[in-house]
C-alpha cells in the first residue's frame, strides 16, 4: 500500500490513488511517500525517483551502520516501533526513514498508530509541515506522543490490578491479574526499545543537521525531542519497576491464599484425629472392655469422639488458627 502527501498552507493533502503505470506523476509532486507492505509495482516507483527501498530482511538488521547511514546526502534511519498486524496481532517492527532533500520515505509493514493519526495532526505539530524535513521531525512527534500515550494506559492498567491483587481477589481473578501484568511488561519492553531507537536515530540526524539548509531552525526541535524521550524512558524504567512489585505482590497473595487452603485441609485434619483414635482404640475388640456389653457403650464412644472434635476445634480457636 502506498500513499503520498503534499504540503497545504495548512497541513497535508493526500494524494489521488492512481494504478501503477500513472503514480509516477503525482510521486513527483509528494513531500511524503508512505509504503505499507508495499507491492512491487510500488517498490519501482519510488525507485524512479531515486530512493532505494530497503526489504524488510534490511531493515531487521540489527548492526547500527545498516540501521543509521548518510548516503549521497540521504539519511537512512530505521527504528524499531510497536504496532499491529493486519491480523491484529500487537508487535514491535521496523520501520524505516529514508530523508532527502525532495521528499521523506517511509517503509514499514506493520501498523504503528501515529502514521494513521499524524496526516489530520501535521500543521498542529510544533515542527509543521512545509518541508520534508519538518514532515520528519512531525511524524517524530506524534510517534513520542502514543508512546508517552501507551505509558499512560499502562500505568493506569498497573494502578487497576494493583488495586485488585491488594484487595479481596480471589485466585482466579489473582491469575488473570498476574497474565495482565505480563502483558503490559510486555509492552513496556515494546516501548523501551522504541524509545531507545528513536533517540539513536534523532542523535544521528541531528549530528547531519550541519549540511541542511534549515539546520538552524531544525537543531531545537531535535533537542527537544531527544529530552522528551529521556523522560519517557526515565517513566518506562518506573513503570518497569511497578511491573516487578506488582507481580511479586500477585504471587505474594497466590501463595497466601494457597497457603491459607493448605492450613484449613490441616486444620480439619487435626480435628478428626482424636476421634478416630477412640474409634480405632474401640475397634480392637479385647475381651476386657466393658462398654462392649453395655446399652450405653455406643452413645458414650459417640460422644466421646465429638467431645474430642470440639475441644480440638476450640484449642485451634484459642490459638487463632482458624
Amino acid at each position: 500500500m502506498l500513499h503520498a502527501y503534499k504540503p497545504l498552507p495548512r497541513g497535508l493533502a493526500r494524494l489521488g490513488q492512481q494504478s501503477p503505470t500513472e503514480i509516477g506523476a503525482d510521486l513527483e509532486q509528494a513531500f511524503w511517500i508512505d509504503l505499507y507492505r508495499p507491492l512491487d509495482s510500488q517498490v519501482v516507483a519510488v525507485a524512479a525517483l531515486g530512493v532505494e527501498v530497503p526489504t524488510l530482511a534490511d531493515m531487521e538488521e540489527i548492526e547500527i551502520s545498516n540501521r543509521l547511514y548518510r548516503e549521497e546526502g540521504v539519511d537512512v534511519m530505521t527504528v524499531v516501533l510497536p504496532g499491529h498486524t493486519p491480523s491484529g496481532e500487537h508487535i514491535s517492527g521496523p520501520v524505516s526513514f529514508i530523508l532527502s532533500p525532495a521528499r521523506l520515505v517511509t517503509v514499514r509493514h506493520h501498523a504503528p498508530r501515529s502514521f494513521a493519526t499524524y496526516p489530520e495532526r501535521a500543521e498542529r505539530t510544533t515542527a509543521g509541515c512545509r518541508t520534508p524535513e519538518r514532515i520528519f521531525l512531525g511524524l517524530i512527534e506524534e510517534i513520542v506522543a502514543r508512546q508517552a500515550d501507551l505509558l499512560e494506559g499502562a500505568g493506569k492498567t498497573l494502578d487497576q490490578v494493583s488495586a485488585r491483587v491488594l484487595g479481596q481477589a480471589r485466585p482466579m481473578e489473582l491469575k488473570a491479574a498476574l497474565g495482565e501484568v505480563g502483558k503490559q511488561g510486555e509492552l513496556l519492553g515494546h516501548i523501551r526499545l522504541a524509545l531507545l531507537t528513536l533517540e539513536r536515530a534523532l542523535s544521528f540526524y541531528d549530528q547531519t543537521l550541519a549540511t541542511h539548509p534549515q539546520g538552524g531552525e531544525l537543531r531545537p526541535l531535535a533537542k527537544a525531542l531527544m529530552r522528551d524521550i529521556t523522560a519517557l524512558a526515565v517513566h518506562n524504567d518506573y513503570l518497569s519497576s511497578r511491573v516487578s512489585l506488582t507481580v511479586d505482590a500477585t504471587l505474594g497473595m497466590i501463595n497466601l491464599a494457597q497457603n491459607n487452603t493448605v492450613r484449613i485441609l490441616s486444620v480439619v485434619t487435626a480435628l478428626f484425629l482424636p476421634p478416630t483414635l477412640i474409634a480405632s482404640a474401640y475397634g480392637m475388640n479385647f475381651a476386657n472392655m466393658p462398654e462392649l456389653s453395655q446399652p450405653w457403650g455406643y452413645p458414650f464412644a459417640l460422644a466421646l469422639m465429638v467431645a474430642s472434635a470440639f475441644l480440638s476445634w476450640a484449642f485451634f480457636k484459642w490459638k487463632d488458627w482458624l
